[in-house]
């Protein structure tokens, strides 16, 4: 038996103290209890044998008396009757047993796995019992045969309830009641691990909050499942694949060309539309008025005749057409369309049709409706269904009609019922009916789509047909190198548990914020259960808003539920889909060790997947989806602006909370503690964040006091290792903040557990500080579409690695985990990670999207995040030290109305940055057209003069940036940092400078709402004002210069000098040193020390004196001493900043601590100590750089940028990066004269009229030939029929006006394409396609350029070594996700 090395309380699976057990049979603790029979006990002995003659003669006995031979014959009664009894039970056994067998159909073998299967199960049909409060006890073994309602079911005892079920899955069992409650010992079982249920099972949980008569149960309520201490749930539905992803981009509406609809009354004559067969695009609209005009007539006749063949012809007559439609008309139209009914038209006569040019009448569907007192009765329908080339299905629908009195007629061109999605995964299990959610990939969650399923006799394993058609684009591929894919759910599964709901909210059940019913089931697992295994079920219209602990699914007080609790098959959940729940998905409260996989949430109130108290660990989710995670109203961090404002019953006295700093946070996965695992996860839509980590410096709620102190802000991140984040509107990941863990008082009116900014992430070994600092790292990350950040994380060590960012406010910003003095010199880090602004996933205006204007290379309209005019970035510099390297940054270009670029600031920020902010190594792709940005005064910069602003810079360490090694950049406008030879650059506002740079940090008392401002003697006409970081008023003042060093500068102040000035050297390296002359009054008297303040101790060493000096000049002769000279004339204080010990790392400050000196001053004066006037010119000296300015680099950056070309959420798969950019004449005529097809980055140009073909093996990704055509002649043709070898990427692409075009296209349906595509007025093409397989994989396409549609560069990332390619899988393929999921949850 296990033992537990955890917290000291008893093991799952041990009863309680003064409970009575009772297990199933063969019951093995921590699993499901078996159904297998136990061993044969040791056989009785047989019955006796009745004997035919009479009984023998007893033998004579001696010393034996009547009292024992009585006691001797009672004994031999007492045996006979223990046999028959023996006998009899076997017997009953052996009949159950045979009764269990027969009753199983034909198909049915008994399975020990199964539980229905176990003999010991009794049948049972209880029937519709609706006001009968069920209870089964010891004894009572039942396998529930059928439907059932009961008023409630209570297990209990060892009592036990299976559900049956049969090979053919055609059970299908309904049972519902008010609630089901499972304890001491007792198990409900639906399917196990190994067997698996097969049919339809449903729990429906009803009942009103306000229904009285239905008593709450203590610590559960109404409308529940309850699993108490020694209870066993295990519900186990048919394996199916939980999500996946989409391959193929779906299009709104379905089609590429947005489709067509139209309706009119009263367009009278033939109405027209022509259709092109291979794309679904309407080429043309028109109306010939045949009723009134013969010449409307010929030129229907004569547009007839000049469509090319194939092409798809729809016609619907409007009021009537007949009386001037010409013969020579209804001839062409025989000819051409195929019509069987022209010649027979009638005045008033509906009719419809559709059919392709040159098709005959096969091709020809028509429909003619007679007209009768203003009314055809019904419509003249004509409908056709047809492909285009790139295999998507569509249809062409005319009808024409009169309806009361007025004709109508029209036309559509869509994919309603035929759009098909291609997935990722095999979805076998995915059945017509069943429904799904597909994710938005734009900034707005509510472009995530429902649809049911079709059956689709000719899809693939990955394919399914939906009905109806989406509204939203759906982002099916790798786009500028980040994987956008849309996540596509299942949210049906075959066990289904559900609350039963009202049509409208009712009662207390939050009305006044929503329309709906929010009063669903819940399911609540407690403590010390014996067995709870969910997989593969469905819960619907679970979780109650307006009651705490009442949830989908929650683990409650459950302590370790691994092998550390004693549970030797450990605890999960596993396939769940928990979707329009009322209150969360599901919650994990103070329980550790739980598996949560596969499991989808969508739809629902409140934070996600939660973690509620602060001490939840080691827990781990794999491969969850979360998504469309609105506001709800428990807790403040739920809450959206309007529940914030609104909810004050938790306040203090009327109190009305701040939304955006007390609220406004809920998320799909809310981790309370930082030691948790998350691994490949997506959070693909939230209110506000998609991944919280929160840090409760206490535990909370029914936690509270059982761990005083989480130490979460010092605890090591668990696993984070390729999660996805996007359409969120806050942020994609969040690592910031703690929550209040007072109650609401006059001191802090807040609520309790509303979000508080105290908590920083500073994680160390042990959760010690004193122990060395542990890198948190965050490891392959996609993050896009989030309105505002992709990620922000406050913090350090952090490390972010080989991840994306695309599409965002702002991708990346970094936030110190706390302020000189108490920051210890933490770090952060990005590295091997792609920055892109604005991809091609341009979004779909609507579905709450608010924004829409023009923007990316291509500066074609899209959606746009927070605002038309919003300053985007990549990554944000604020805080720091932050480092940057071996990045990438492409789709950085600015528009008229915002400035776009890919390195910028924190917007109106007050705080200090660090010159220790560097980068390194990064590449910048040809579309970024800015670079970095100071900003400007304007909207959102405002008038970008706080201190932070001012003071903004940066490291570029190698020269990859400006050009210029190990130089800075920093504000144009600011002087403390520039020399002669820095070079201005006006397009960033910046100034590129070499240098030393380093802060003073400097803190005045005694003179609240001064303003600093600082001059450098080689510039004192440009002083810098800064007005200090705390709030004007403040009795104390801090300001954080950036300073070059060996240079002297003067301070300045706006009023009377403070009494009291401390400035401390931050990120000093030995020996580096500053000259600073303080304004003081004339007849101030100083008491100056230097000291070294130790952080972790607060304490102060080497305290030294400093002494005075006569003049300037005899400072200057003696700079290591500590000394100063004030200029009485002047009024400046001058002495010497000087580091005098080394620092170590990232820290701000030396070794042995802060060096300080700090400066005490008297005086009576009140003036204004400003002593520019009289300082200047005495001490102004002329500009020179201290490090002389690098000379420019024009080589080409080695070894810059990411390694990797993609950033996908399957890290395992490798693809191929294709561009393919083809020349026609309109373009050449233009002035472009480039034309190529690039694999990797390895581009081949061809510069002659005519196509190039590029074949690359699609196992390894190598290009296998290359070759270049001038025409479509019998050496082209004998290429593309066996030139290309098996298992090839096919790449086409053309310059000129490539001759053959049309011949060509009957050659490129064996590269995948759906059929023959007509190139008979193209000018250009653009082939993905592949060559050797069955069936086509979802990325072949055409692109066929016309007229003004010009092509361009066209950029493709394909995945590679596929098995359906017929790549052999390699030996041993490690994924590092599944080793990871191995190591967090295996024995801790």
């Amino acid at each position: 038996m296990p033992t537990s090395d955890g917290p000291s309380r008893f093991p799952g699976f041990v009863p309680p103290p003064h409970a009575n057990h009772q297990r199933s049979p063969c019951y093995v603790p921590g699993r499901v209890a078996p159904v297998r029979s136990p061993p044969p006990a040791k056989a009785p002995p047989p019955p006796p044998i009745k004997p035919h003659g009479p009984p023998p003669e007893r033998r004579a006995t001696f010393n034996v008396s009547e009292e024992s031979q009585r006691r001797e014959r009672a004994q031999s009664l007492q045996q006979r009757k223990n046999t028959f009894i023996c006998f009899g039970v076997s017997m009953g056994a052996f009949f159950l047993t045979l009764i269990l067998i027969l009753s199983l159909t034909s198909g049915d073998v008994l399975d020990e796995n199964c539980p229905d299967h176990n003999p010991s199960l009794s049948s049972w049909n209880p029937g519709h019992q609706p006001e009968k409060a069920v209870v089964i006890r010891r004894g009572h073994l039942f396998r529930l045969e059928s439907s059932a309602t009961f008023h409630s079911l209570t297990i209990q005892s060892g009592g036990q309830v299976v559900f049956a079920d049969n090979a053919d899955g055609s059970k299908n069992i309904t049972l519902r009641t008010h609630h089901i409650l499972i304890e001491d010992g007792a198990a409900l079982h639906i399917g196990a691990p190994k067997c698996r249920y097969r049919s339809r099972a449903t729990i429906a949980l009803v009942g009103r909050s306000d229904n009285k008569a239905v008593p709450e149960v203590p610590g559960l309520g109404r409308k529940f499942i309850g699993v108490m201490s020694g209870g066993t749930l295990e519900l186990h539905g048919t394996e199916a694949a939980s999500w996946s992803l989409l391959t193929r981009s779906i299009p709104a509406s379905g089609l590429v060309t947005g489709g067509h609809a139209f309706q009119r009354n009263f367009s009278r004559g033939i109405n027209l539309r022509v259709v092109d067969q291979d794309t679904a695009a309407v080429l043309l609209c028109e109306r010939y008025d045949t009723h009134d005009s013969r010449n409307d007539s010929r030129r229907l006749t004569q547009l007839l005749r000049t469509l090319p063949a194939g092409r798809i012809v729809a016609l619907a007559v409007g009021d009537s057409a007949v009386k001037s439609l010409l013969d020579e008309t209804k001839k062409t139209i025989e000819e051409k369309l195929g019509s069987s009914f022209v010649y027979d038209l009638k005045y008033r006569q509906a009719w419809a049709l559709v059919s392709v040019v040159g098709g005959g009448n096969a091709s020809c569907t028509e429909d003619v409706r007679e007209h009768e007192n203003h009314d055809t009765g019904g419509r003249a329908l004509a409908r056709r269904n047809y492909t285009t080339v790139d295999g998507v299905d569509f249809s062409v629908t005319a009808y024409s009609e009169w309806k009361n009195g007025f004709p109508i007629s029209g036309f559509q061109v869509d994919a309603v019922d035929q759009v098909v999605l291609n997935l990722q995964d095999e979805v076998k299990t995915w059945k017509p009916g069943d429904q799904i959610v597909v994710a938005s990939t734009d900034y707005s969650m509510h472009q995530a789509e429902e649809f049911t399923l079709l059956p689709c006799p000719r899809c693939s394993s990955r394919q399914v047909r939906i009905q109806g058609k989406p509204q939203y684009n759906h982002v099916g591929e790798i786009i500028d190198g980040v994987d956008m894919r849309a996540e596509v759910a299942l949210l049906s599964r075959n066990i289904l548990i559900h609350g039963e709901m009202e049509n409208s909210c009712y009662g207390n059940n939050m009305c006044q914020f929503y329309s709906h019913d929010t009063y669903g089931g819940h399911i609540k697992i407690s403590g010390n259960f014996s067995s709870v295994h969910l997989s593969y079920v469905e819960l619907k219209n679970m979780g109650q808003q307006a009651e705490k602990s009442r949830y989908p699914l929650h683990f409650h007080l459950c302590g370790d539920v691994d092998q550390r609790g004693g549970y030797r098959e450990p605890t999960y959940v596993d396939g769940l889909s928990i979707h329009h729940s009322f209150s969360r998905c599901l919650t994990i409260h103070a329980t550790n060790g739980l598996l949560v996989k596969d499991t989808v949430g969508y739809d629902t109130l409140g934070h996600c997947f939660f973690l509620e108290d602060g001490i939840e660990q080691r827990n781990t989710f794999y491969h969850n989806l979360g998504l469309l995670t609105r506001p709800g109203t428990l807790l403040p961090t739920d809450r959206n602006e309007t529940l914030c404002t609104s909810i004050k019953d938790k306040v203090y006295k009327g109190y009305t909370p701040s939304p955006s700093t007390e609220c406004k946070a809920v998320s799909t996965f809310w981790i309370a503690n930082p030691n948790n695992n998350l691994i490949s996860n997506a959070a693909a839509g939230s209110q506000d964040a998609g991944i919280w980590f929160v840090f409760h410096s206490s535990s909370t709620g029914d936690s509270h006091g059982l761990v005083p102190e989480t130490k979460a802000e010092l605890t090591p991140l668990g696993i984070f290792y390729n999660n996805r984040v996007h359409s969120n509107f806050k942020a994609g990941l969040f690592i910031d903040k703690g929550v209040k863990t007072t109650n609401a008082s006059a001191a802090d009116p807040r609520e309790y557990l509303c979000l508080d900014n105290s908590a920083r992430f500073r994680p160390h070994q042990n959760a010690d500080p004193s122990r060395p600092r542990v890198a948190a790292v965050i490891d392959t990350l996609i993050s896009f579409k989030n309105n505002d950040l992709g990620a922000w994380i406050r913090g350090g060590d952090i490390v972010i690695q080989q991840s994306g960012f695309a599409d965002n406010g702002v991708g990346l910003s970094f936030a110190s985990d706390g302020s000189y003095p108490k920051d210890e010199g933490s770090s952060q880090e990005v590295t091997q990670s792609l920055f892109v602004g604005e991809s091609r996933n341009r979004g779909t205006n609507g579905g709450q999207n608010k924004y829409w204007g023009p923007g990316g290379a291509d500066a074609k309209m899209r959606t746009l995040p927070r605002n038309r005019t919003f300053p985007i970035r990549g990554f944000q510099i604020y805080d720091g030290p932050v480092r940057l390297t071996q990045s990438t940054f492409r789709g950085f270009i600015p528009t008229p109305e915002r400035y776009t670029s890919a390195v910028g600031f924190n917007l109106k920020n007050t705080w200090q940055l660090t010159p220790r902010n560097n980068l390194s190594q990064v590449s910048f792709h040809s579309t970024v057209g800015l670079r970095t940005f100071f900003g400007r005064p304007g909207q959102w910069f405002e008038e970008n003069d706080l201190d932070g602003d001012k003071n903004s810079i940066f490291h570029d360490a190698d020269g990859s940036v400006t050009g210029y090694r190990d130089s800075y950049v920093g504000r144009a406008d600011n002087y403390l940092i520039q020399h002669p030879r820095c070079v201005n650059v006006s397009q960033w506002s910046g100034v590129i400078c070499s240098g030393r740079y380093s802060q003073v940090y400097i803190q005045t008392q005694g003179a609240p709402s001064l303003s600093l401002s600082i001059s450098r003697d080689e510039y004192p006409f440009a002083p810098l004002v800064l007005r200090g970081i705390n709030s004007q008023g403040a009795p104390s003042q801090q300001y954080q210069p950036i300073l070059m060093m060996s240079k002297s500068y003067t301070l300045h102040w706006s009023g009377p000098a403070p009494r009291e000035v401390v400035l401390s050297l931050i990120n000093f390296d030995k020996n580096d040193w500053v000259l600073v002359g303080l304004c003081y009054p004339s007849d101030t008297t100083f008491q100056i020390m230097a000291d070294i303040n130790d952080r972790q101790s607060n304490t102060f060493d080497d305290l030294t004196d400093y002494g005075t000096v006569s003049s300037l000049a005899e400072l200057e002769k003696r700079p290591m001493e500590r000394k100063y000279y004030f200029d009485q004339s002047v009024g400046l204080l001058w002495l010497y900043l000087r580091a005098r010990h080394d620092r170590d790392g990232h820290s701000y400050c030396s070794v042995k601590g802060c060096e300080r000196v700090k400066v005490m001053a008297t005086t009576s004066s009140k003036q204004i100590c400003n002593c520019s006037a009289k300082a200047y010119p005495k001490y102004s000296k002329t500009p020179s750089a201290a490090v002389p300015m690098p000379a420019l680099n024009t080589q080409p950056c080695k070894g810059c940028g990411a390694k990797q070309l993609v950033f996908s959420s399957e890290p395992w798969t490798s693809y191929l990066q294709t561009q393919v950019k083809s020349l026609c004449s309109k373009e050449q005529q233009r002035g472009d004269n480039s034309s190529f097809i690039t694999v990797n980055e390895v581009t081949m140009p061809f510069n002659q009229p005519g196509y190039l073909l590029v074949s690359v093996d699609a196992c390894s990704g190598k290009v296998t030939k290359k070759t270049s055509f001038a025409k479509m002649d019998a050496k082209m043709e004998q290429y593309l029929k066996t030139a290309i070898p098996k298992r090839s990427i096919v790449l086409i692409a053309t310059r000129g006006q490539p001759e053959g075009l049309v011949r060509v296209a009957p050659y490129l349906v064996s590269f995948g394409l759906a059929k023959a595509a007509d190139l008979h007025s193209k000018d250009s093409l653009a082939l993905w396609g592949f060559h050797g397989g069955s069936s086509p994989p979802p990325w072949v396409s055409l692109q066929a350029g016309e007229g003004d549609e010009i092509l361009g560069l066209q950029e493709r990332y394909l995945p590679l070594g596929l098995e359906a390619y017929g790549c052999t899988a390699p030996a041993a393929q490690t994924r590092k996700d599944l080793e990871l999921l191995k190591k967090a949850t295996g024995p801790q």
